[in-house]
């Protein structure tokens, strides 16, 4: 069997040629107009000579008049006649004229709005980050391209970093700010954007001591960027890791320490609120490095590339 036009025919039918015509609409054929031509009749009707309506669109006499001439053999209706050495436009040219004007118009309309997609101030853009970098490192830079791309439909997803990276590899966005994944994948490209320290936070009322000492821990989940570089980390100085409790959210985990469930570690920028810290801060574990992560096998996005120069910009400046 053979699929032709949604109707599946067995090899053995007769092909009609005249079939090939029942989906063409009635009429006469369409006009192979250009937009040249058609620019050049606006511009006729807006002056009084050939001459300034060349001028006015800078090309010269010559080229203006061919260009009628073959916009007039097209439509097949005469558009001009000769008034002394002049050429003026007839009556009849009148719904021409507008057809022209609308044409022009609308075309204008798409290259400005293929100007801006293309330098990436329109279009839709799917951007996740983790909250420290929403919050902490870059909401001036969130403000900065709202402010510069009103016209950019701009949606934000505050997530952890695997969530992030699933989100990205399914295609659900387009741009990601996470903590760089302890493993390359091939499938995504990744630019270093900074290194943050992370440091060890005592419960309210303790001192901070020798490693041995510190313990049990609030942390973020188990499998988490962050928790497997703290773990890591800790373990190198000798600190026992028990864990009774977890939370994605930083301030979660400031609060249950300041209650005394336990110590925890944090991004040096979210181990205090308000400059209120959860007890005494310690010495610095490491650092995790922040990537913006695009997929490699993406087609081109100006918005996100836009969205990325600019995080890159004010971080050149030396914002961060």
């Amino acid at each position: 069997m053979l699929e032709r036009h949604g109707l599946l025919l067995s090899k053995t039918e007769q092909y009609d040629p005249g079939m090939a015509n029942l989906n063409q609409p009635a009429g006469p054929p369409l006009l192979h107009l250009t937009i040249s031509q058609l620019s050049y009749l606006v511009a006729v009707a807006d002056v009084e000579t050939f001459s300034a309506a060349a001028s006015s669109l800078g090309v010269s006499t010559s080229a203006l008049s061919q260009g009628l001439a073959e916009l007039e053999r097209r439509v097949g209706v005469p558009l001009f006649e000769r008034s002394g050495r002049r050429q003026i436009l007839r009556d009849e040219a009148a719904d021409v004229v507008s057809y022209a004007r609308r044409v022009v118009a609308d075309t204008r309309d798409l290259s400005r709005w293929a100007a801006d997609t293309a330098a990436g101030r329109t279009g839709r853009l799917r951007v996740g980050m983790i909250d420290a970098a929403a919050v902490e490192h870059f909401p001036e830079h969130l403000r900065a391209f709202r402010r510069t791309n009103p016209d950019v439909v701009f949606r934000l997803i505050v997530s952890p970093s695997g969530e992030l990276l699933e989100m990205l590899r399914r295609g659900e966005l387009d741009v990601a700010v996470l903590v760089e994944p302890a493993r390359a994948d091939d499938d995504i490209d990744i630019d270093v954007l900074l290194d943050e320290p992370i440091v060890v936070v005592a419960p309210e009322g303790q001192t901070i001591g020798e490693p041995a000492s510190w313990g049990p821990w609030v942390l973020f989940p188990r499998g988490s960027h962050t928790r497997i570089l703290i773990e890591s980390n800790l373990r190198a100085l000798g600190a026992t890791v028990e864990v009774v409790a977890e939370s994605h959210q930083p301030e979660v985990l400031r609060e249950m320490a300041r209650l005394g469930v336990g110590w925890t570690a944090l991004p040096q920028a979210q181990a205090s609120s308000r400059g209120d810290s959860a007890g005494e801060v310690g010495p610095v574990l490491g650092t995790r490095r922040l990537v913006v992560a695009r997929r490699r096998t993406r087609t081109a996005h100006p918005a996100a590339e836009t969205f990325v120069e600019t995080l890159r910009g004010v971080l050149v400046g030396g914002t961060n």
